[in-house]
């Protein structure tokens, strides 16, 4: 448990802080609804569904303001630059805005559940209470529309009416019904399966989210759910006077003789979310004035497996090592924008990206570049946006693991390592990286071949042949290239990359590698990153754990993980 604070005592303190807001919110407005005399009528008609249902509003209400906070990029990097002077734990906060965002989500599903299934009682009772004929106090209550305009408490007025026919043509119900469709929409669309699968469906069905806050803020102005007024409350206590409701003589001339008057809930809704989505439409603005920048696509490489690389210019474009950009190649597709990860490093004069084929938009982006003869297809760049990766020079120790094309992001930060050597900077604070690269075919090592070959010879050049050790590992094999390794072994060079450094045929054994890495290092604080799939993070997560001190003299590994 304590290894475990050691990486997640934040975002647990963060996690605890909005559940028990949750919490709080759920019970004091269950509690008011459920007691507060101004709703004593209304109980009689619904019961505890009405607080139920007032409860859940709320707690969606705040659940609505939080959700677009994560999604707001630029927020975030602008948050990353003016965090770069505190503590890391904060910093590393902003890397979990996609799952903050997921947790949002599937808490406003769970919520919008509660609150569908407490007013689908309440229309129940409202017809129920409408076509009673005894003289109960919610049948009486039901009738009090025929005495005035402003006595009604039941919105169901006939007793024709059904509970299907409110739902589909009051503005409440109707917008009540779009939004569950539009939230069941996103919710499923964005399962990991149809995001790697079908993006597009993702993509297009998110947008919903329009609709989303639009029946939010409309679904409450009708003001169905009543209570009585205060002035009636003070002239007429429910409390005393209800008895008289139902018992009502003819030449009563008391104080309970009065009939009660009702008044709507004023619609809140657009109050919780009116600065969010401000904001979020300032996001949008300042990304679509970006994408309209002119982008230079001045150098295009197809390398094996598929992997084309772009290298692009754009006035004013300034990055920093590990940033993604979204890119737009509108003769594919208007509207979809893809993130991709940076390859090149902040000290040259052009920036790159590495696009694996890995769906239908990627496989036509490659083609179209592939087949161009005279005009380069156009491109439209939004960032760069900051990452877990753009703090790596903020440690001591740094473990880099890459999965395949989940390279990327490293060979920034490798790059800017071998010219922060180049140009002698005396202010790199980080004395030694530990580089893993997983890859389960030989032709995606040569993507990056070159780039470790200049730092092997740069750095012993330079004496710090010990700066960097990497270790790349190779997943998948056939006995030919098993064979050839075989027959090559005692050569000064690797058959598989052609570099020093021998490639190993398998999966790193982690614990292995945490063990010498806390040996080697036993008072430093080390961050490990990874640009890789779940199964991975799990594994290197649990590593940190395993290895990690409480005590502020020995090693700690920080685990980051870049997410898009």
């Amino acid at each position: 448990m304590g290894n475990w604070l050691v990486n997640h005592w934040f975002s647990a303190a963060v996690l605890a802080a909005w559940l028990g807001i949750n919490i709080f919110l759920f019970t004091y407005y269950f509690l008011f609804f459920d007691r507060d005399e101004r709703y004593f009528y209304t109980r009689a008609i619904l019961g505890s569904a009405l607080a139920w249902a007032r409860a859940s509003a709320k707690c969606l209400n705040f659940n609505s303001m939080l959700i677009l906070l994560p999604v707001c990029r630029n927020l975030l990097s602008f948050l990353r630059g003016t965090c770069s002077c505190c503590r890391r734990t904060l910093r590393k906060q902003l890397d979990h805005n996609l799952t903050f965002h997921k947790l949002v989500a599937y808490t406003l599903a769970l919520l919008t559940a509660v609150h569908t299934i407490a007013h689908l009682f309440n229309l129940e009772r409202y017809n129920g209470s409408q076509q009673a004929l005894d003289s109960s106090l919610p049948a009486v209550l039901s009738k009090m529309h025929l005495q005035g305009s402003n006595k009604w408490l039941n919105p169901i007025h006939s007793n024709q009416t059904t509970v299907e026919y409110v739902a589909f043509t009051t503005i409440p119900g109707l917008t009540g019904v779009i939004i569950t469709l539009a939230l069941i929409l996103m919710v499923t669309s964005s399962t990991e399966f149809i995001r790697r699968n079908y993006f597009e469906v993702f993509w297009y069905t998110h947008h919903l989210f329009i609709i989303y806050f639009a029946g939010l803020v409309i679904h409450g102005i009708a003001g169905l759910v009543r209570g009585q007024t205060e002035e009636s409350i003070r002239e007429a206590h429910p409390h005393h006077c209800a008895q008289y409701l139902t018992h009502k003589d003819e030449h009563c001339n008391h104080d309970c003789c009065k009939d009660p008057e009702f008044g709507s809930i004023p619609a809140e809704s657009w109050k919780w979310v009116l600065a969010p989505v401000l904001l979020y439409i300032f996001e949008r603005i300042l990304r679509v004035w970006r994408a309209q920048q002119k982008v230079v696509v001045t150098k295009v490489v197809m390398h094996p497996a598929r992997v084309l690389e772009l290298q692009m210019q754009k006035k004013g474009f300034h990055m920093e090592v590990g940033q993604y950009i979204f890119v737009n190649c509108p003769s594919i597709s208007l509207l979809e924008w893809h993130p991709f990860t940076l390859t090149s490093a902040p000290e040259e004069d052009f920036f790159s990206i590495h696009i694996r084929a890995a769906g239908d938009w990627t496989e036509r982006l490659i083609d179209t570049f592939q087949q161009q003869k005279l005009e380069m297809p156009r491109i439209e760049v939004d960032g760069p946006f900051g990452t877990a990766s753009e703090d790596v020079f903020q440690y001591e120790v740094a473990m880099l693991v890459g999965a395949g094309i989940g390279v990327t992001p490293f060979a920034s930060i490798l790059k800017s390592i071998w010219y922060k050597l180049q140009q002698g900077d005396q202010t790199l604070k980080t004395k030694k990286i530990y580089f893993y690269w997983l890859c389960r075919d030989t032709g995606a090592f040569a993507w990056f071949n070159d780039l470790l070959a200049s730092l092997e010879q740069k750095m012993a050049e330079s004496g710090k042949a010990d700066f960097l050790t990497y270790r790349l590992f190779l997943t998948g094999w056939d006995t030919s290239i098993a064979n050839n390794v075989a027959l090559h072994f005692d050569t000064a060079v690797d058959t598989v990359t052609g570099l020093r450094h021998k490639t190993i045929f398998g999966r790193p054994m982690w614990n292995s590698e945490f063990t010498e890495v806390a040996a080697a290092h036993p008072r430093s604080v080390v961050g490990v990153f990874l640009c890789g799939p779940g199964a991975l993070a799990k594994s290197l997560q649990k590593s940190c754990h395993q290895h990690s001190s409480l005590d502020p003299r020995k090693v700690k590994f920080y685990f980051n993980k870049e997410n898009f």
